[in-house]
Parts: C-alpha cells; sequence; structure tokens
C-alpha cells in the first residue's frame, strides 16, 4: 500500500515538475495547474495525429501522382505507335498504287444524298400516297418498298398491286427534274432460311434479294425508264435494317430500297434539275480503255 501511495505521489510530482518546466517555457512565470497541462498534452496529441494524417495524405497523393505520369507515359508510348503504324499503312498503300489524298477526293465526289427539290417533292408524296408500301429518306435520296407488299411470300415476281406504285416511280424518273439520276436498286431479306419450293427458284436469300430487284429493274424498264440508268443488287439476309428475331422472321428487313444518285455518265444525260429528257441514244457507252466507274456501295 506504501509503495503504491509512493508512485502516485512519485507521478503527481513528475506532472507538476512537467507543468513547471512547460510554464517556464510559455513564459508563465511559474507552475501550471493540471488542467492547463492536460490541455497542452491533448493539443500536442492532435498536432501530432494531424501530422501523420498530413504525411499519410501526401505519401497517397504522391503514389496517386506516379501512377498519372506512368498512365501517360503508357499513352502517349501507344500514340506514338499508332502513329507509326498510321505512317506504315500509308507508305503501304502508295507503293500499292493507292494514295490516300485520292482517295479523299474521290469520297468527297461521291453524289449521293439530298436531291433536287422538285423531285424530292415528286418522292415524298408518292410515298405519302402510298404509306403502307413506300417509306422515303429524303436525307439519302432512297425509297423503300416493303417487300411483304410488293412480292408474294418467296416469290420475285412483283404484285399486281405494287404496279401502280412503280408506274408513278417511273413517271418520276423521266421527269425533267430527275433524268439525269441514276437508279440503284438493292433487295434485302430476312434472315430465315430458303427451304421447300422457293430454293428451286431461289436457293439462298442472296438469290431471292438480287432476283428481287431485277424483277422491279424489269418492271420500271418496261414502263420507260431507260436499261442504262438502272443497276440492281442483292444483299441477302447480310444488311438488315433492324436485329432479325430469334427465327429469322423479321418484315422490316424484307424490302427492295431504290437509291438516286448523280449520273456519272460522261455524255448524254441531262444533270438534275435540267430540262428535257435524256435519250438512250445519246449516252456514250465505257470505252475499252476507260474501265466504267465503280458503282457506290449502297447500304441499309
Amino acid at each position: 500500500m506504501t509503495r503504491m501511495v509512493d508512485r502516485c505521489m512519485s507521478g503527481t510530482r513528475l506532472g507538476l515538475l512537467a507543468a513547471c518546466l512547460i510554464g517556464s517555457a510559455f513564459g508563465l512565470g511559474g507552475c501550471v495547474g493540471q488542467g492547463e497541462y492536460d490541455k497542452v498534452v491533448e493539443t500536442n496529441r492532435a498536432l501530432t495525429d494531424k501530422n501523420i494524417t498530413l504525411q499519410r495524405e501526401r505519401d497517397e497523393n504522391r503514389s496517386a501522382l506516379e501512377l498519372q505520369r506512368n498512365t501517360l507515359a503508357r499513352a502517349e508510348a501507344a500514340l506514338a505507335e499508332l502513329r507509326n503504324q498510321n505512317l506504315s499503312l500509308a507508305d503501304a498503300l502508295k507503293k500499292a498504287g493507292f494514295d490516300l489524298d485520292d482517295l479523299r477526293n474521290a469520297m468527297a465526289q461521291l453524289e449521293i444524298g439530298p436531291l433536287d427539290e422538285a423531285t424530292d417533292k415528286a418522292l415524298a408524296a408518292l410515298a405519302a400516297e402510298f404509306p403502307d408500301l413506300i417509306t422515303y429518306d429524303s436525307a439519302r435520296g432512297m425509297l423503300r418498298f416493303a417487300s411483304d407488299l410488293t412480292f408474294a411470300s418467296g416469290s420475285a415476281d412483283v404484285n399486281d398491286s405494287a404496279r401502280s406504285s412503280l408506274s408513278a416511280l417511273a413517271r418520276i424518273l423521266n421527269s425533267p427534274s430527275a433524268v439525269g439520276y441514276d437508279v440503284h436498286i438493292v433487295g434485302h431479306t430476312d434472315a430465315q432460311r430458303i427451304g421447300g419450293v422457293t430454293a428451286q427458284k431461289h436457293p439462298t436469300n442472296v438469290h431471292l434479294s438480287a432476283h428481287r430487284s431485277i424483277s422491279v429493274r424489269s418492271a420500271l424498264a418496261s414502263m420507260g425508264v431507260p436499261g442504262d440508268r438502272m443497276m440492281v443488287a442483292g444483299w441477302g439476309e447480310f444488311r438488315p435494317a433492324v436485329p432479325n428475331n430469334a427465327n429469322g422472321n423479321t418484315a422490316a428487313n424484307r424490302r427492295v430500297e431504290i437509291f438516286l444518285t448523280k449520273s456519272r455518265s460522261d455524255a448524254g444525260g441531262v444533270a438534275p434539275g435540267g430540262s428535257g429528257a435524256a435519250s438512250e441514244s445519246v449516252r456514250t457507252k465505257p470505252s475499252r480503255e476507260t474501265p466504267p466507274a465503280k458503282p457506290i456501295d449502297v447500304t441499309k
């Protein structure tokens, strides 16, 4: 018991001694009370904890900065590699006979898009007259015919009910404003497989889509549209307008699209918006020395 009291007295004396020393250090002119001493100790502890926290945050910020520097260095290295690859590809294209500037110029000269005002209004009116059969994309100069209303199921023969709309289209194509346009007819199907009797005439969806394009071309030709203004293509199921259903039977993907593009004929055609009809006899056929321009790759 006596020893415990001695220890307590010793601790008290040490605390008081520290308080006196602190008091002297801060110019308080003597010893401070235990309460003041405890406040100083608490303040010191808080400052020590704050210092530890700031050191930890400093170290974390240093690590984050180093990580950002490493990420930036990797990004710059990847960008440099891509630039080198681009230069190598450009050099390879030049060696192969291609020039990127020529390619850009050729792309800029592709004349597909909005049509002249008179033709645009005429095609919009045609679509409005047959809203269940035709939709018109003015920005692309494209008419879309719903195949289910243009053809019987599995058939490439144009329905009689669709001929009146094609006849109206033929009159527009032969009008003074539209006579200078070429006509690209592109067939599409859904992803449902060809089978049964249909496969005897159309072995694949590509065959069916191309045969339907040919039928539309034949119909327009019989209605007076010159054959040398029209080309056909068939994508089959490979350019869907919307995702196909699980069974592939998707009506929106069964369609024939007709694009009007400015004629690339060297002579004979009247420019869009001009007057008078072009005659087949005055259209220049491609020479053996100069191959015809490659048709544009029209898609959905």
